[in-house]
């Protein structure tokens, strides 16, 4: 082979790698921007299952924090029509002002920004009631394990973000082998047709709390990417089921259903009652939209 031959050989391997890097990063880009919409992914998942890590990022670069207490819960009751477990609480007590939250600003996703949340919680938040078209659902607070994550929740319905949007996701046991509701998405359409469902989120991020607590039935968790840490958002996802087990654990979880999950057992009784959307730019088996629409009417917390 010639010098020149060699030459040219050693600048085509050079422009393959690049290629081939820039590729990768492409798609894990892609990749993080799908999961912080769709956070929890097994909802859009018919095969596969995926479950959060608190890793840090692998470039080292530091993640939205939140200063809060040690993971804990708080008990929930039961529901009269829908019984939900306890969980019992093992949070220290805190004193008044001793959190300090920390938001971070993300545009690297489709977004609603309306501002970001104060950086002082209120720690007094005990409950917090989503008022569906489909019937009012109670959630018990676990303030003290999660403080940033209900103060970004709190900010984020006294900005009205939640009112009149549209619960993007729901899949029944039949469909992924779990039951979950996700909402959150302020662009999502549900219907089934729109790709980007599930992208969407407030434009800002923050860090990883209250995550030892298993996603048994009942339990609210934050959605965010399963391969990154300090990337919660506005998506929720309420976990419907005790079978949820293989989802794991390490999402940040703000509290338990303590009234309406009858309300929420009753959305869909099987596959039959979801619009699956095959084109779903997550490429992992398509979207799962109620046919009967879930609207978020308005949320309080007090």
């Amino acid at each position: 082979m010639s010098g020149e031959d060699r030459k040219n050989e050693l600048a085509r391997e050079h422009k393959e790698r690049q290629e081939k890097r820039a590729a990768s990063e492409q798609s894990s880009k892609a990749r993080r921007n799908t999961f912080i919409g769709a956070g929890v992914a097994v909802v859009v998942v018919a095969g596969g299952v995926f479950a959060a890590t608190t890793l840090v990022d692998k470039d080292g670069s530091e993640a939205a924090s939140a200063a809060s207490t040690p993971s804990a819960s708080a008990s929930a009751s039961s529901s009269p029509s829908a019984s939900v477990p306890a969980i019992p609480s093992t949070a220290p007590p805190v004193k008044p002002g001793s959190v300090t939250c920390t938001y971070k600003r993300d545009t690297s996703v489709p977004n609603k920004f309306v501002g970001l949340p104060g950086k002082k919680p209120n720690m007094k938040l005990k409950k917090w009631t989503i008022n569906l078209n489909r019937g009012k659902v109670v959630v018990d607070l676990m303030t003290t394990a999660a403080p940033c994550s209900v103060n970004s929740l709190s900010f984020l319905a006294k900005k009205h973000f939640y009112d009149n949007m549209k619960c993007h996701r729901l899949v029944t046991p039949d469909v992924a082998g779990v039951h979950l509701l996700q909402c959150g998405d302020p662009l999502a359409k549900a219907d089934g047709k729109n790709v980007g469902d599930g992208q969407g989120t407030s434009g800002y991020v923050y860090g990883d709390e209250n995550t030892e607590i298993p996603p048994v039935k009942g339990v609210v968790m934050m959605s965010q990417p399963p391969e990154a840490a300090g990337q919660n958002n506005s998506q929720f996802v309420i976990s419907l089921s005790d079978d949820n087990t293989q989802i794991g654990a390490g999402y940040s979880v703000v509290g338990m259903v303590s009234e309406g999950m009858d309300v929420l057992l009753g959305l869909a009784k099987d596959g039959k009652d979801l619009l699956v959307n095959q084109g779903d730019v997550t490429g992992e088996g398509g979207t799962t939209a109620p046919k009967n629409p879930v609207v978020i009417k308005s949320m309080t917390f007090s």
